[in-house]
């Protein structure tokens, strides 16, 4: 079992930062790929960024220019800074990955954290 930990969530005013971390626990042996999931009230969930192994990333065309993705492989961790915030950027983040386990490849989700932008 991997176990993601979100942190880093808060109420912030508009035009600020945030930066949002996430931390896989277990008997991880890689990670492949990583991703930043967002869930607004009434909404269904969105993909904001994504980053592979290497240094390949994506983003949602509302994020880009704003949010930069991250990952520290030697932690396994992920990293999504967030800049010049903006009401609609209120939302659930969520952190995916998937890898690879002793005993195979896993696919976990972390149970979100809470990003309020006021106008």
């Amino acid at each position: 079992q991997v176990q993601l930990v979100e942190s880093g969530g808060g109420l912030v005013q508009a035009g600020g930062s945030l930066r949002l971390s996430c931390t896989a626990s277990g008997s991880i042996f890689s990670i492949n790929s990583m991703a930043w999931y967002r869930q607004a009230p009434g909404k269904q969930r969105e993909l904001v960024a994504g980053i592979t192994r290497g240094t390949n990333t994506n983003y949602t065309d509302s994020v880009t220019g704003r949010f930069t993705i991250s990952r520290d492989n030697a932690r396994n961790a992920g990293y999504l800074q967030m800049n010049n915030l903006k009401p609609e950027d209120t939302a659930v983040y969520y952190c995916t990955m998937a890898g690879e386990i002793r005993s195979g490849g896993f696919s976990s989700w972390g149970k979100g954290t809470q990003v309020t932008v006021s106008s």
